[in-house]
């Protein structure tokens, strides 16, 4: 006997899709505002002057009519109001506090982190941009072409993935002091001397090229032993534990998992002194890559596949089946799996099943962030 059809997470004029894009629409354009209001506490330094404010200013004016619109579509079309009346009051807040039009201040008083001498902040433009950029890609990519062609959107444990995204970015100072300061004390050595004067003398192309091999030897090093030693394998259990893959589920990562990967790939980078023309381009692919690699989609990319890492080869490294478990650990180029022995890419064959068979991980942010210190962290 076949199993029931799963009915469609959304059906055209039940409202819910409206009201779902209200409600993200109306907490994005609130939470710009919120920069606005206080860059100097909400915003990445290195940004602010990125910005072209015209540009951000008409998408936050677009942002919150959009949330107002689809706000009452929902209201009017579905039974359940409180996702599309959710995105109606945010986006009505967001305009009663000035809206796009806020002049952007920095107060120099008692509370302000300049006059404490701290140089402290928050990286909520840095999350507002990156969710709303690569929601805006990704999930129509996954729904025209996902290779589980019933998963959901809003599929289980998206709760806990994006309060792990928001995490991660809110606080990008903080994991940025905690990488550089450990990594200064074991990679230092690496810093100026003749090896400085070679790199920087190569082209940008090969800079390139240099240190996106160099990242993935470092970070495949580091990814192993994640796997192999107990202790360190609590934290990547957690990333282990998404039964679905999609986008968002690259970011469920413990962050002490987070702190040691990135200081062991990226900052012996910075002190060997590549050229910032040609490393922060290797960190924009680096990052992309790393969503793009766990999405939910059914891309092959033929003789590509054994040149860079696709999301079928990353997609076997999250299969809970046991002849395909612990390989590929390089992030970006296969051929280092090759070298090593832990390469496992058959040629149209997709996992069937991700994550821990019968894990122990738990749901929820919280809860995933003291579990390796339990006694339930030993999931092997």
């Amino acid at each position: 006997m076949s199993a029931a059809p799963v009915p469609p997470e959304f059906r055209l004029g039940d409202g819910k899709l409206s009201g779902a894009l209200s409600l993200a629409l109306g907490l994005l354009g609130f939470g710009a505002v919120l920069c606005l209001w206080y860059p100097s506490w909400l915003t990445t330094p290195d940004m602010r002057a990125l910005y072209p404010m015209p540009l951000v200013r008409g998408m936050i004016e677009f942002v919150l009519v959009a949330s107002f619109v689809s706000g009452v579509l929902s209201v009017v079309l579905s039974t359940r109001r409180v996702l599309g009346l959710g995105g109606i009051f945010f986006a009505l807040l967001a305009t009663g506090m000035g809206g796009a039009s806020v002049e952007i201040f920095t107060p120099i008083d008692a509370t302000s982190p300049l006059a404490l001498g701290w140089p402290s902040y928050l990286g909520l433009d840095w999350f507002i941009l990156n969710l709303f950029f690569l929601a805006l890609v990704f999930v129509p990519m996954e729904r025209v072409f996902g290779r589980l062609r019933g998963q959901r959107v809003f599929r289980t444990g998206w709760k806990t993935d994006l309060a792990h995204f928001f995490a991660s970015h809110m606080l990008v100072q903080v994991t940025v002091l905690l990488t550089m300061m450990p990594a200064a004390v074991f990679f230092g050595w690496l810093a100026g001397g003749a090896l400085h004067d070679t790199v920087v003398a190569l082209p940008l192309w090969l800079q390139f090229c240099l240190a996106l091999a160099l990242a993935d030897l470092f970070a495949y090093g580091s990814h192993r032993l994640f796997h192999g030693v107990p202790c360190l394998w609590r934290f990547h259990a957690i990333h282990h534990s998404s039964a679905q893959l999609d986008w968002l589920a690259g970011s469920r990562l413990h962050i002490v998992d987070i702190l040691v990967t990135r200081a062991v790939a990226f900052v012996p980078l910075y002190l060997i002194g590549f050229s910032p023309k040609a490393l922060y381009p290797y960190l924009v692919f680096a990052s992309l890559q790393a969503v793009f690699i766990h999405a939910n989609v059914r891309f092959r990319f033929g003789w590509l596949r054994h040149v860079l890492v696709t999301p079928q080869f990353h997609h076997w490294h999250h299969t809970a089946e046991s002849h395909a478990v612990d390989k590929n650990f390089a992030v970006h180029l296969p051929v280092i799996d090759r070298v090593f022995g832990t390469h496992y890419l058959p040629k149209d064959e997709w996992p069937a099943r991700c994550g821990i068979d019968e894990s122990p991980v738990p749901e929820g942010w919280w809860r995933q962030l003291v579990f390796p210190f339990g006694r339930r962290g030993n999931v092997r």
